[in-house]
């Protein structure tokens, strides 16, 4: 039992101590591009493409983006990362994947909302589909929800399915959703590119962290490790 404690706790000051890491490293960032990012070669191709994106629209697009937006809006993804947290719980009787979806959901949000918080950047100034949120466009929260959301339901998927078609086909989605979502947000003027890179760094490394350090709890049940 007090070797469960020690595991428990030394698992919870490694979450913080990497999202606290991740979160200055990306603060740095989105700072410096919010700050420093200019007539570079970087930020001409930042405002291009958004100019770009904007002046080639279609109605098609505009309903098909919006659409792929709504894959990793606030309440798909609350709503399915409940849905995925209980119903791991119920399936397979222990709380290690309830966890993951808890911890990487819940560490992602945190860590997008202390940088919204901070970096002032910018949204591209060009005529935007969908009402602008009081937040930095560095990172983009989109893209980091959706690099979490989907990758959490393939980690899971590939721990219990034995199809292998199907751990794939999960696999695929939740490669295609994230980068589907991001090119929807620049599509739609909410966002450049490197907001949405930005967004999948955070997501990527995020989930990474929470996969390994929720890794020991894979099989505990409640009530008794083990």
């Amino acid at each position: 039992m007090l070797s469960e404690r020690r595991s428990r706790r030394s698992t919870f000051v490694f979450l913080v101590g990497a999202g606290l890491l991740l979160f200055v490293v990306l603060l740095l960032v989105g700072l410096a591009i919010s700050r420093y990012l200019g007539d570079d070669a970087l930020g001409r191709m930042d405002r291009g493409l958004a100019r770009y994106l904007a002046r080639n629209r279609s109605s098609g697009l505009n309903q098909t983006t919006e659409i792929l937006s709504y894959l990793a809006e606030t309440t798909t993804v609350i709503g399915l990362g409940v849905l995925l947290f209980f119903g791991a719980r119920l399936t397979w009787k222990r709380w290690g994947d309830s966890l993951l979806v808890l911890a990487a959901i819940a560490g992602e949000v945190a860590i997008f909302l202390g940088l919204t918080a901070l970096v002032d950047r910018n949204r591209p100034m060009v005529h935007r589909l969908d009402v602008a949120p009081p937040t930095s466009s560095f990172p983009s929260g989109h893209m980091a929800a959706a690099v979490v959301l989907y990758g959490v339901v393939a980690i899971i998927a590939s721990r219990h399915l034995r199809s292998r078609a199907a751990v794939v086909l999960l696999w695929l989605v939740a490669i295609v959703v994230p980068l589907a979502v991001g090119a929807s947000r620049m599509y739609r003027g909410m966002h450049y590119l490197t907001d949405v890179v930005g967004g999948g760094v955070l997501g990527t490394v995020w989930l990474t962290v929470s996969t390994r350090a929720l890794a020991p709890f894979r099989s505990w049940r409640s009530g008794r490790g083990g």
